[in-house]
């Protein structure tokens, strides 16, 4: 957390888009199990294990805890390799809402608020924090813990602190992992995370972890991996607080906005009154004032025909978690889901092709029905969805570009 909580692409989750917030699209609400990373011999590895071990006794770690830290560590491959292939595309907030705040993860946030009711009540009642705030980062980072991440920190953050594109960050972090194992939170072979070595129910990095985890549940641990998400939970919302989270503030509102409206006024740092905005015509989606919740910002995530938001200083302590626009928004509006309240009202436009999001799960079901199968209708175009798209050009012997388009659902009708 803090500007550098996120060793990876603003908007994709340490554990990836795949993990977290959805499947690639067309099936962006099933999970797959997690692949297992195996390390291989790199003697430049090892070499550099050996030197790294005096710096980090320099830095206070007892040999002992370093020598147990690395007697099963190893170079990670695959760890470069997803490093190297970050995913480079953004989704709309429209796909984005699909996955994050889809029917099966609201079911799953809903469990999650029955489950951990009286927890979640304690937590909440010493932070200040909505419980649906709290299960909605939960949601999005891990699926209700149940993508923690399975790759050995250690060996992740020491095999990308040897590859030396972002040596220093990495090693630091590295550092900040064996003084977790040197305070006895969790042992090596438990501390397990993301390929960029973010951690537990909330993926924290260890240097968020040693500023931010709590023991909640008293047990003398942060114990953020285990099954029992209390510390996990508790921690969430001790960052939040400590990010500037104010009690009783919502996120942000969806509003309207009048004809000939000025979006010149729009940005997150254009922060103004909720009366100036009123006097400018905003409103809410039921055409009232937006009611005073403080500074505000107006901000239009899709353009001007899409869906527009008043914010404030909560989105910005969400983004303090993850600073990507749609990842607050997708927080923000799960736990308003969560809490009862309706799905985004206003319309977004169609994509590059003509399609709305309608037309893709229509697009989806047809080809499933035809034998293509997409794995899920949520509407959203990925690898899924793309590979049936191809399997069904190539068998009508239409030209082979896994493109989701107007004419691709007419010739399914």
């Amino acid at each position: 957390m803090q500007a550098t909580r996120r060793a990876i692409l603003i908007g994709i989750s340490a554990l990836g888009l795949s993990a977290c917030v959805g499947g690639g699209g067309g099936g962006g609400g099933s999970v797959s199990a997690e692949p297992v990373m195996r390390a291989v011999p790199n003697p430049g590895y090892d070499a550099w294990v050996a030197s790294f071990k005096p710096r980090a006794v320099a830095r206070g770690i007892s040999p002992e805890v370093v020598n147990q830290a690395f007697a099963n560590a190893g170079y990670l491959p695959d760890v470069i390799e997803r490093d190297r292939n970050q995913t480079e595309f953004t989704r709309t907030l429209e796909d984005y809402l699909a996955i994050a705040a889809s029917p099966e993860r609201i079911a799953g946030g809903q469990q999650a608020l029955r489950q951990y009711g009286p927890t979640l009540e304690a937590i909440e009642t010493r932070y200040g924090v909505d419980k649906e705030v709290v299960v909605a980062v939960w949601g999005l980072e891990s699926r209700y813990g149940t993508r923690k991440g399975n790759v050995p920190v250690i060996s992740a953050l020491s095999t990308l602190a040897y590859d030396g594109r972002r040596g220093d960050f990495f090693e630091s972090q590295l550092i900040a992992a064996l003084k977790i194992l040197q305070n006895g939170d969790v042992s090596a072979q438990g501390m397990t995370g993301s390929w960029a070595g973010a951690m537990g129910h909330t993926q924290f990095i260890p240097t968020s972890y040693q500023a931010y985890a709590v023991d909640f549940n008293g047990d003398g641990r942060r114990d953020i991996w285990s099954d029992d998400p209390t510390d996990a939970l508790a921690s969430t919302a001790a960052y939040l607080k400590n990010s500037g989270w104010v009690t009783g503030q919502p996120w942000g509102v969806e509003v309207k906005l009048p004809a000939g409206f000025n979006t010149g006024v729009a940005g997150r740092g254009n922060t103004r009154s909720v009366a100036s905005w009123t006097d400018l015509g905003v409103r809410d989606m039921a055409g009232r004032p937006v009611p005073d919740y403080g500074p505000a910002a107006l901000i239009l995530p899709q353009g001007t025909n899409g869906p527009a938001f008043l914010i404030f200083r909560n989105f910005t302590a969400i983004s303090r978690y993850n600073n990507a626009v749609n990842y607050v928004i997708g927080v923000g509006h799960l736990s308003d889901r969560l809490k009862g309240k309706p799905p985004i009202q206003a319309s977004f436009p169609p994509d590059a092709q003509g399609l709305s999001l309608a037309d893709r799960q229509e697009l989806q079901r047809r080809l499933t029905a035809a034998g293509y199968d997409t794995q899920g209708t949520d509407g959203v175009i990925g690898k899924n969805s793309e590979a049936a798209i191809r399997a069904y050009q190539a068998a009508r012997g239409l030209p082979v570009d896994g493109v989701a388009s107007a004419q691709l659902l007419q010739s399914l009708r």
